[in-house]
């Protein structure tokens, strides 16, 4: 099946020019998001991962649609890649399944990499500085901002703890760590609100009572 995945950052913006796009290249499913592509937390695009099937297709008219930086853009296609789907960029000429398209993959995650090595190496160069200076107070933990969205489509079977963990770029332990972090926060999440629940029903009771 054919996908298709639109996007404008407000509701103000129309999206004609993208559904034209999709009608001439026989998309039989649309997802739609009208907000800032800033992070890949969008429902319609968490949907269109949902529904996206072995075999399939997802079809953008160009990657600034789909993802705003090439480290969303490359976890975006690894997910995809994960499920047997292919990705294809019109405007970009990119198509997962070719030669080319898989090239042009490689050097976006070359891109990317380099990008990661110039912050590690700012990251140290700062550090050294904060030394001589005594102001370093030690190495905070680095939080993964894709994490939440990975550990969901983990939990919905979409994509293997192998899978989730080349995506996040994790080692096992790191990852299964997180997971445990994020069950022990959903768990007080969950007392909480069963808490609040119970007074507000307590308190209900008692003024039904007076």
């Amino acid at each position: 099946m054919k996908i298709g995945y639109i996007r404008v950052s407000s509701h103000e913006q129309n999206t004609i020019r993208q559904e034209v796009i999709m009608q001439e290249l026989g998309v039989e499913e649309i997802f739609i998001d009208r907000l800032s592509g800033k992070d890949i937390k969008r429902p319609e695009l968490q949907k269109m991962l949902t529904f996206a099937r072995k075999d399939d297709t997802v079809i953008v008219e160009s990657i600034s649609r789909f993802a705003r930086n090439t480290k969303d853009l490359l976890m975006l296609i690894d997910l995809l890649t994960a499920k047997g789907v292919t990705f294809i960029s019109k405007k970009e000429n990119i198509d997962t399944i070719t030669p080319t398209g898989k090239f042009m993959i490689t050097v976006f995650g070359a891109v990317s990499e380099l990008e990661r090595e110039y912050i590690l190496q700012r990251q140290k160069e700062g550090i050294a500085i904060a030394k001589d200076q005594g102001k370093y107070k030690g190495r905070k933990r680095i939080e993964n901002v894709n994490f939440d969205v990975v550990y969901i489509k983990w939990q919905e079977k979409a994509i293997t703890a192998v899978e989730a963990m080349k995506v996040l770029n994790m080692k096992k332990s790191t990852f299964y760590r997180r997971v445990n972090e994020k069950r022990g926060e959903l768990m007080v999440s969950k007392s909480y609100i069963a808490t609040s629940s119970s007074k507000k029903n307590t308190s209900n009771s008692l003024e039904i009572s007076m």
